[in-house]
């Protein structure tokens, strides 16, 4: 636990320099870019409604993406950023101090607000989302498409008491005229849109791995596993904050197999560390885990029930809702891009190939699939940099700039779970939450060291890139 404390220290010393830095460059965005909403409703504003509505409809997104084969790691973050924007832009108009951002993004053009006409927020996020949720997740199993509706239905009826039928009426269609919108500009996409369909090439490329294992330390497949990596073009899917120069995280250490290798000795960390784990390191990788289809949500999505915690536990209202809600998803979202670019420019095989050759042919994973009794997985695609630290570094950036750097709360997501102990872990800062999450992969056996410490830096700076959009006025 003394790395993973050292490790908590060295970035959040950082954050006050990177704050500091951002206050003498300034915005990235130009304000030339913003987006002011000239037309002005009448009645409430989003603030004074609370924030359930959002997490009621995290929670099935929750819910109906741990079912969901294919949406794992980049598709569902990329629903997530799509969902959240339309929410955010479908009540911007009502959110004084913030700006729209649909001017950033060419060919996105968001109905407007009718001038001096009353409108029910929380409707409007209930019909946005849900139309979006149908249209993500259209190949859903039939029960989750019912709690799609049901939950719509619900929450309508709801609402029906708190603003007249006219009101009630204009605010359901707007939020579907909106969500309509977004999808449409969703579909320009070639290499995100119905992705999850193809996910061992592209809608529009696909991959020989094969041809890309050129010299030793490539990747090449694992067993048990589909023999195929996933997602070879996701570095090319839309991003909605970074740059071309942001996808690129530095490059990984030199292979090697000589003892006095860096490579090496980070391979003896993860030998160790899983085949003789200790019991926090067993909880900890188990906690943090996220990886398989019908256990849990993925890695992305993880971060949304996390934030929905703290919306929960601060009593927060609707506007702070919908912003957090579009920053976790465009960070995750483009930390996934980011993080994917890296993984195959860099194309390094992962630990128990290593392990397996050069160290001890016995080697096996801690990722062990308690529905279907397989042992020894191991995710199935580069190493270099790792999914789940980039999302959590890119999550925890946005977090901090909402809430706090100093945030004190115990991470429920897995409360009650049977099949590892399903307990609370209590952390003081999101950044120590994603320094965990990024270095639980190392006892798990399914990460170098150095894939988790450069994956959260490249999600800091994913994150970063969100939270210096020119969001507020």
């Amino acid at each position: 636990m003394s790395n993973n404390k050292t490790f908590t220290m060295r970035f959040l010393k950082l954050y006050s320099l990177y704050v500091i830095a951002f206050l003498a460059v300034g915005l990235v965005f130009p304000a030339c870019q913003k987006d002011p909403v000239t037309v002005v409703p009448s009645g409430k504003q989003a603030a004074e409604f609370d924030s359930k509505v959002v997490v009621g409809w995290d929670e099935l997104f929750l819910e109906v993406e741990r079912y969901a084969g294919g949406y794992r790691p980049g598709p569902a973050p990329r629903a997530m950023a799509y969902i959240g924007l339309a929410n955010y832009e479908a009540c911007v108009s009502a959110m004084p101090e913030f700006n729209s951002v649909a001017s950033l993004y060419a060919g996105l053009n968001i109905p407007k607000v009718q001038g001096g006409q009353e409108y029910h927020w929380p409707s409007v996020v209930n019909a946005s989302y849900a139309r979006l949720m149908r249209n993500f997740f259209i190949a859903a199993k039939q029960d989750k498409q019912d709690a799609i509706n049901a939950l719509e239905a619900t929450n309508e009826l709801k609402f029906n008491d708190e603003a007249s039928p006219e009101v009630i009426a204009r605010s359901i269609q707007y939020g579907k005229d909106v969500a309509a919108a977004v999808w449409e500009w969703s579909k320009t996409d070639s290499y995100g849109h119905d992705a999850y369909l193809t996910p061992f090439d592209s809608p529009v490329e696909t991959y020989d791995w094969n041809a890309n294992f050129t010299k030793a330390g490539d990747w090449l497949p694992t067993a048990p596993g589909p023999g195929r990596p996933m997602y070879p073009f996701w570095g090319k899917v839309r991003s909605f904050a970074i740059r071309e120069s942001d996808k690129l995280c530095p490059a990984p250490w030199a292979y090697g197999e000589d003892k006095d290798n860096r490579l090496y000795a980070e391979a003896i960390e993860v030998y160790a560390r899983t085949k003789y784990a200790t019991y926090d390191d067993k909880w900890m990788g188990e906690f943090w885990s996220d990886d398989l289809v019908d256990l849990t949500f993925s890695p992305g999505p993880r971060w949304m029930a996390i934030m929905d915690e703290v919306l929960n536990a601060k009593g927060s209202n609707l506007e702070t809702g919908l912003y957090a809600a579009v920053k976790v998803g465009m960070a995750t979202s483009d930390c996934a891009v980011a993080c994917w670019y890296s993984k195959y420019y860099y194309n390094v095989e992962r630990p128990a190939s290593y392990i397996q050759r050069v160290i001890d042919p016995a080697f096996q994973t801690a990722l062990y699939n308690p529905i279907n009794g397989v042992s020894n997985n191991t995710p199935s695609f580069p190493a270099y940099p790792s999914g789940h630290s980039t999302m959590g570094g890119g999550a925890a950036e946005v977090l901090t700039d909402i809430f706090g750097i100093h945030f004190p709360m115990a991470d429920r997501c897995h409360e009650n779970r049977s099949d590892f102990l399903g307990i609370p872990r209590s952390f003081n800062s999101f950044y120590e939450m994603a320094e965990e999450n990024a270095i639980s992969r190392v006892p798990l056996g399914v990460h170098f060291r150095m894939d988790c410490e450069a994956g959260v830096s490249l999600g800091y700076r994913v994150g970063r890139r969100v939270n210096e959009m020119p969001w507020k006025k």
